[in-house]
């Protein structure tokens, strides 16, 4: 899924409050870890998470790994945080300008 600049600042503007859901430690990137984004992106459409300093993988790194194997599109990372959209086919609830 590809966005365009005026979705991604509608998108990071949303993102700025947002706490952090999914939460990146030592383990790296289990299969829980993406059965949880998964579900949470379901649920929410947009989702913030953090890679801690224990991870043994970089903020970009993981955050693009997640992206794609949850099929969500990376709009930013920033320090250690990321965020993740996907769009709910049955019940979208984010509505992105064109």
């Amino acid at each position: 899924m590809e966005l365009r600049g005026k979705q991604k600042r509608f998108l990071r503007a949303l993102g700025v409050n947002m706490d952090p859901i999914l939460t990146i430690g030592k383990d790296g990137i289990s299969e829980n870890t993406i059965v949880q984004a998964d579900g949470a992106l379901r649920a929410r459409e947009l989702i913030k998470g953090r890679v801690l300093q224990t991870s043994p993988e970089e903020p970009s790194v993981v955050a693009e790994e997640i992206a794609e194997r949850t099929r969500a599109a990376l709009v930013q990372v920033v320090g250690r945080n990321f965020l993740l959209y996907r769009r709910n086919p049955e019940e979208p609830k984010i509505d992105l300008p064109n």
